[in-house]
């Protein structure tokens, strides 16, 4: 077996983690217990947190087969992006700008607005096992894909929209750029989470180094030198007010492992 020794406060986008060992995949299987890290773009990982593994090189490709794109699990964001421009591929134009590995992307239902990974996903391998994507119950940032996702494989289409890309980038202009793991919050059905938060006055709201953001609510970031306890306490706090003042139960996007 393969280790890493991976400082996840360089790692993960919200800059917050200490040195953990991680177990690299470089074929089928996992074993029981594991916990599988990403990119590092929208979990919060406890100082505490053992057992962890992560895809390796193996899982990091982009070939055609049988007249569709499949691409690894442990490709980028940015160049898979960058491959679609470049083959001049519709469906993926939202991913500009848009952090996360292929896996993290499809588990998460990643999208902008109504603009979903799921509407040019032919297939995932799940497991080991490829499953067309009717398979699986795709939904609002939610693939419903519970075991370890190796890879996918996507409609080839071509037309890529270079117009999407100027609204995605200004649709990102309200986003911070302090480190964030992104939205902290799934919007609640028929209202945005954003919104709710700073309904509670939670907007720029603090505990130590840990905020939700002045830009958006809904991005929780780190101010400097902020801690997991620091963020947990703010997530519960937002949970607790929102649903004391809507009874609302917030879920969280952002991915806590303790």
């Amino acid at each position: 077996m393969m280790y890493r020794l991976i400082d996840f406060s360089k790692h993960t986008s919200l800059k917050i983690g200490g040195e953990h060992r991680v177990r690299m995949i470089e074929e089928f299987g996992k074993d029981a217990g594991e916990r599988l890290i990403g990119g590092g773009n929208n979990i919060l990982l406890s100082p505490d947190a053992t057992h962890l593994c992560m895809l390796g090189k193996s899982f990091d490709y982009i070939c055609e087969f049988e007249g569709m794109i499949e691409i690894g699990g442990a490709v980028s964001s940015g160049r898979i992006y960058s491959f679609f421009k470049k083959q001049n591929l519709l469906g993926l134009e939202f991913l500009r700008g848009l952090p996360g590995r292929l896996g993290g992307l499809v588990k998460m239902n990643a999208g902008m607005k109504s603009y979903e990974i799921k509407e040019v996903l032919h297939s995932v391998c799940v497991d080991g096992e490829w499953l067309e994507r009717d398979h699986f119950a795709f939904e609002y940032r939610n693939s419903g894909i519970e075991g370890v996702i190796y890879g996918a494989r996507f409609h080839k289409i071509v037309g890529f929209r270079e117009e999407l890309v100027e609204v995605f980038e200004q649709m990102r202009e309200t986003h911070p750029h302090l480190p964030s793991c992104g939205s902290c919050f799934k919007n609640p059905r028929g209202d945005f989470a954003g919104r709710l938060l700073e309904s509670v006055r939670l907007k720029g709201y603090r505990i130590g180094d840990m905020s939700f953001s002045q830009k958006h609510a809904n991005f929780l970031i780190n101010l400097g030198n902020g801690t997991f306890d620091e963020a947990l306490q703010l997530i519960t706090l937002a949970q607790d007010r929102i649903k004391q003042e809507y009874g609302i139960t917030l879920e969280c996007e952002v991915v806590i492992m303790h």
